[in-house]
């Protein structure tokens, strides 16, 4: 089974907050378990990121771990003008380029409409993991307008559940295996005056959680792999 860890690297709990508690605290926290379980990822960042933490980018690039593009300021794209959603496309891409040959995007809350596709395509890009199973089931890859598209497979609150909770669900998942998660989510937020799903079972547990499932799919045979050595295998 084909499987992808992804991480949507972005301000803390978009639109709630305007920190970046999730950058400075929680991803080093995550690299360090890809670090010990040698796992390749793929880290969608948004332009803003990329220019306030140029020396992460790069340090993620080292590790051997790929980037991918998550819009320029976390805008939605299915609430604004193609106008702005060119420029969001245009200047996240001249940014990240600077730090690797990115192809893959995600838009920010897994909502990207159809009708921007095609500005993807102009700007080089070869998959949107844009979808999502837990939003549309039965959901699959699929390729439209030169893109293939690979949906996530589930929601990152299914991966902070208790393991036997969890893994029920997981045993469930179909290739491709696309699991996503947010550097917030390693910050203990859990008394933040946020939505109960942006501070539930935060920081120490969801850093554990995430060590589990991996392991958990592991044990199972699988190899993580960046999401674009999905083209070496659609």
């Amino acid at each position: 089974m084909r499987t992808f860890f992804t991480v949507d690297v972005e301000q803390d709990c978009p639109p709630f907050r305007s920190s970046f508690r999730g950058i400075e605290q929680g991803l080093p926290k995550l690299c360090e378990i890809h670090k010990q379980k040698k796992i390749r990822a793929t880290f969608f960042v948004t332009g803003d990121v990329a220019r306030r933490y140029p020396a992460l980018i790069r340090e993620l690039v080292a590790a051997g771990h790929e980037i991918g593009c998550h819009g320029d300021t976390h805008a939605r794209f299915d609430k604004i003008a193609e106008a702005e959603a060119r420029l969001e496309i245009t200047r996240a891409t001249e940014i990240l380029r600077q730090f690797y040959p990115v192809v893959s995007f995600r838009a920010p809350n897994l909502q990207m409409p159809e009708k921007y596709l095609p500005i993807l395509a102009e700007h080089g890009y070869k998959i949107d993991s844009s979808g999502a199973c837990h939003k549309r089931p039965g959901l699959k890859p699929r390729c439209e307008h030169g893109l293939l598209r690979v949906p996530v497979s589930t929601t990152s609150l299914i991966l902070r559940l208790k393991p036997r909770f969890r893994n029920f669900f997981l045993r469930l998942l179909k290739d491709p295996v696309v699991l996503f998660v947010h550097p917030w989510e390693f910050v203990d937020l859990q008394n933040e005056k946020l939505r109960l799903d942006c501070r539930w079972r935060t920081g120490d547990f969801s850093l554990t959680a995430i060590s589990e499932t991996l392991s958990f799919f592991q044990d199972q045979g699988a190899t993580f792999m960046p999401l674009f050595s999905v083209l070496e295998t659609a």
